[in-house]
């Protein structure tokens, strides 16, 4: 017995020192966190002489107050004498983007004032489509040689220094109020006028230049001419060139008040400036990617890392002492003393019980894997800077692409489990994997989709991507599923530790504080504070509508996620065994899965806190989304802390001996 309880203090002893080694190659890691995340460009550079055409996409429009994009289009803008779409990816399809050209001349080193058209407004009412976007605070996304048009703000640090700062797009309008001189508070104005400001670099490393900022100054100005209105806009006498910001503003007026007639029409126009800059080619989206100061971010890893060493020391104390002295006192030789003992070894005949609903539970492991292969080599890719952001919805399509990919693990793991708890019926489990979870996903956003549709958005997933959806899910997704079944269920298990009783073993009554709503609230809570700092950027990215590229410290949380998950699962499954609980399969996936029920209610606070959403489509989608994105949440971090009980479970009951 002695040499016994010696092997298992030394497997902890060592185990202590692969964690040390482990925290100090997590420090190696935090030193190199702070170098920015470089990135393989989507495109080769391209090379502008004097007088080339610049060409200007538009995108779509987009606002964080109802959540729902918009052709650009769908709007009276000016159109090009033909409208062409471009080719999107499938990313960009479920980002409702949709990318026309445009009708704006740009020609490189030219800067010149023109005029686009003239549109009526009291026709097809178009005074109102305009006034109601630009009420609900949409923003126009335009695209310029990859990099999307961006409004230039300068913000100051905490230390007094000031930095420049890109936000994506450009205010459609605006609504009046006592603050802006000139406007009539409750009026929408229109930004009928843009200044583009296109930076450029040259070298003597290539001939001409190459565009490295398109930046957008946006006015709103209500343009007066002379003599009537004639078909080539530029033989029209303007009175309010050149532009200045004193200028009356265009206001949207679509009914006809007292004294004020309502807008009849407007008077599209645009302006090119060229500026030269140091900035290089390679680094063109730094001022996009820059996510201000990088502290806060310092503060979530050092706060994470605060939970895991807590978390490592009661591992350890539960390794190196009290699993020691268990196992001395279980392996000694007077079993008359142990008849009148209580703990974990008593529940051996029954640690290895199949659980209820088995499939289920395996279903749900198996999907896990999925989502935390699909994670980790995602991350990993963007990190080492594959999934450029000048690639536009390359990050998507990668993530649904290595999701169906991943079916192959997923099935394996699934049916491996399925096998050790004598489940036979393993086509149906396979089934139920491939199926079941993805299908709550599917079912959600199909429905969701109609709402969308309805209300004429861009981000109504069109009949097409969704057939391709479906043919993924189902021919390739499906087929790799039952390939990793079927060899899961083929491999050979290790023989179990012990044996189980054909009578199961009364569970004892249980403390208040071993009920399963308490041991999810502790279970859930500290993943969930390892990263919660983090998933606000995320969520700040997702829903306002801003870049997100700071992988390598999303790297570090989801490593010292991972190691929360699967030692506070190692825990709560060592204090329910020495309570005599031998049902620890579910509960070991419910306790560290608890952590997106959190995220759940996380998404309230969010939502009533950061977010101006208004409309009921628009507070549907976001907690719909929010409500798969914590589900899978939820299977990530549950299959994580199932696996560390597991392996936990069988360790300990391997290393005692059984009559």
């Amino acid at each position: 017995s002695e040499p016994l309880g010696r092997s298992v203090a030394q497997d902890a002893m060592a185990g202590s020192r692969q964690a040390a080694r482990a925290l100090l190659a997590l420090s190696a890691l935090l030193a190199i966190a702070r170098v920015p995340a470089f990135y393989l460009p989507g495109v080769a550079p391209k090379e502008y002489m004097e007088g080339d055409r610049v060409e200007i996409k538009v995108n779509k429009l987009t606002s964080t107050v109802t959540q729902l994009p918009y052709d650009y289009y769908s709007l009276p803008f000016c159109k090009p004498k033909k409208v062409m779409n471009a080719v999107e990816n499938l990313g960009e399809v479920l980002h409702g983007s949709v990318i026309h050209n445009s009708p704006y001349d740009i020609f490189f080193g030219t800067s010149n004032f023109k005029v686009l058209c003239k549109v009526e407004m009291d026709q097809d009412n178009n005074g109102v489509k305009f006034a109601k976007k630009v009420k609900e605070d949409y923003r126009v996304q335009l695209i310029m040689d990859n990099l999307p048009a961006a409004t230039k703000m300068i913000q100051k640090l905490n230390d007094g220094q000031t930095v420049t700062l890109y936000d994506r797009g450009f205010r459609l309008g605006f609504m009046g109020s006592p603050a802006l001189p000139g406007t009539t508070p409750g009026v929408p104005y229109l930004n009928n006028h843009l200044r583009f400001v296109i930076k450029f670099h040259r070298s003597d490393a290539y001939e001409g230049a190459r565009i490295v900022g398109f930046e957008v100054e946006a006015y709103s100005v209500e343009h007066k001419y002379s003599g009537e209105w004639k078909e080539d806009p530029d033989q029209v006498t303007f009175l309010t060139v050149p532009i200045t910001p004193d200028l009356p503003p265009q206001p949207l007026i679509t009914k006809a008040e007292v004294g004020v007639p309502p807008t009849t029409h407007v008077v599209f126009t645009y302006e090119t400036t060229w500026e030269p800059s140091e900035i290089k080619w390679a680094s063109r989206w730094d001022l996009y990617l820059y996510m201000g100061d990088d502290q806060i971010h310092w503060f979530s890893i050092l706060n994470s890392l605060a939970i895991v060493l807590l978390l490592t020391g009661i591992v350890a104390m539960i390794m190196m002492r009290t699993l020691r002295r268990d196992l001395n006192r279980y392996n000694a030789e007077d079993k008359e003393e142990l008849a009148e003992e209580s703990g974990w070894k008593l529940v051996h005949a029954d640690v290895l019980r199949p659980p209820q609903n088995a499939a289920l539970l395996c279903a749900s492991i198996g999907t896990g894997i999925q989502l935390l292969g699909m994670t980790l080599i995602s991350i990993a890719c963007a990190m080492l800077g594959f999934l450029s952001p000048a690639n536009r919805g390359g990050l998507l399509t990668a993530t649904l692409l290595l999701y169906v990919l991943m079916g192959v693990p997923a099935g394996y793991v699934a049916a491996n489990c399925y096998k050790a708890m004598s489940g036979e019926a393993w086509s149906s489990l396979t089934l139920m994997t491939a199926l079941f979870y993805p299908g709550i996903a599917f079912a959600c956003f199909l429905s969701l989709n109609f709402f969308i549709w309805a209300q004429g958005s861009s981000g109504a997933i069109p009949v097409g991507t969704l057939v391709a959806l479906i043919a993924m899910w189902c021919c390739v997704s499906l087929p790799l599923v039952f390939v990793g079944s079927f060899l899961g269920y083929k491999a050979p298990l290790a023989d179990p530790p012990v044996r189980t009783n054909d009578i199961p073993r009364q569970v004892p009554e249980q403390a208040w504080y071993m009920g399963l709503p308490f041991t999810m609230m502790i279970g859930g809570i500290l993943p969930f504070g390892a990263v919660f700092i983090e998933l606000f950027f995320i969520m700040t990215s997702v829903w306002q509508q801003r870049f997100y590229y700071v992988f390598g410290f999303l790297t570090l949380v989801l490593l010292i996620l991972l190691i929360t998950c699967a030692e506070i699962s190692v825990v709560l499954c060592y204090f329910q065994l020495c309570n005599e609980d031998y049902g620890w399969w579910w509960r070991s996936l419910l306790n560290s899965g608890a952590a997106g029920l959190y995220l759940l209610g996380y998404s309230f606070v969010y939502f009533f806190t950061q977010l101006d959403v208004i409309g009921t489509v628009p507070t549907m989608v976001y907690f719909v989304y929010m409500g798969v994105a914590s589900l899978y949440f939820f299977l990530l971090t549950g299959t994580v802390g199932f696996g560390s009980a597991y392996i936990f479970v069988w360790q300990i009951y391997g290393a005692v001996k059984v009559d």
